[in-house]
């Protein structure tokens, strides 16, 4: 009898589908339908976070992260956690700043972004004479 390893790699997360997407900008009249679908999400299984992407929400203001935070409560409340993927990096910025990502089970997932090269010898750097040493 021989102890089967696990299929996949060991230690890598899968990537999993969303359980929801926020599209536009999501405004306070909005933020029911949300809520009611992220409940929903926790219905369909129970004690795993819910991933919303907000790959495309359009607006980085107070109205989105208000309608982001009233979706987390309503993950919370129904024993889950919720997850973002993708957001803009103004969103990203924004939610960092109010403090949002870190309290009560708000995860970011940030997608791949494709690496940018620089043309090698492009960037020359010259150093001053009287800089400071680092």
């Amino acid at each position: 009898m021989s102890s089967g390893r696990p299929a996949g790699l060991t230690g890598v997360a899968a990537y999993r589908l969303p359980d929801l997407a926020v599209t536009g900008a999501p405004r306070r009249h909005d933020v029911p339908q949300l809520c009611d679908q992220v409940r929903a999400a926790c219905a369909r299984a129970p004690g795993r976070h819910v991933v919303c992407d907000v790959s495309a929400v359009s607006s980085a203001d107070l109205a989105t992260v208000d309608a982001l935070a009233r979706m987390q409560l309503a993950a919370r409340r129904a024993g889950s956690g919720l997850r973002l993927r993708d957001p803009s990096p103004a969103l990203s910025a924004l939610l960092q700043l109010v403090g949002l990502p870190g309290l009560g089970g708000l995860v970011i997932e940030m997608g791949r972004q494709p690496e940018q090269r620089e043309i090698a010898g492009g960037v020359q750097e010259a150093v001053e004479s009287g800089d400071p040493a680092l």
